[in-house]
């Protein structure tokens, strides 16, 4: 019986691990250059796409840790640094806060919240939601 040392049994897992992990990168990299080819007005490098990845998942978590947005109800895109908003908002104000949080964001060029539109039935259902009661009193 031939037994492996420990340093052959690991490299041979690192370059199976390797190896998986190679397979659904060149899934995503063909499907990206079936997609490059598909749409000749996006020139987009890989790494601008990873770039705007990373963005529109940044603005998510700051959406998700802010106070006043709520992200659910935000989806958020972005191509070459330019974040679009779109969903429902309570207010014009939670809809210039969820802007101004996008643009504190390392990368972004510009916010475009034109997608992002104000429910105002919204508004009063989070206020009842997130407001103590005033009808208590306390003596």
């Amino acid at each position: 019986m031939h037994k492996h040392s420990p340093i052959r049994r690991s490299m041979i897992a690192a370059g199976m691990i390797l190896a998986f992990a190679a397979v659904p990168f060149s899934q995503a990299m063909a499907s990206q250059s079936g997609e490059a080819m598909q749409k000749s007005s996006d020139n987009q490098t890989v790494p601008d796409k990873a770039a705007d990845a990373w963005i529109t998942t940044k603005v998510k978590s700051e959406f998700g840790t802010t106070k006043g947005v709520h992200a659910t109800e935000i989806s958020v895109s972005t191509s070459d640094g330019v974040v679009t908003l779109s969903g429902t908002v309570g207010s014009a104000r939670e809809k210039m806060h969820a802007v101004r949080v996008a643009k504190k964001v390392k990368g972004v060029k510009s916010v475009d919240a034109s997608g992002l539109a104000v429910d105002t039935m919204k508004s009063h259902d989070m206020k009842s939601d997130s407001m103590p009661s005033s009808s208590m009193s306390s003596h």
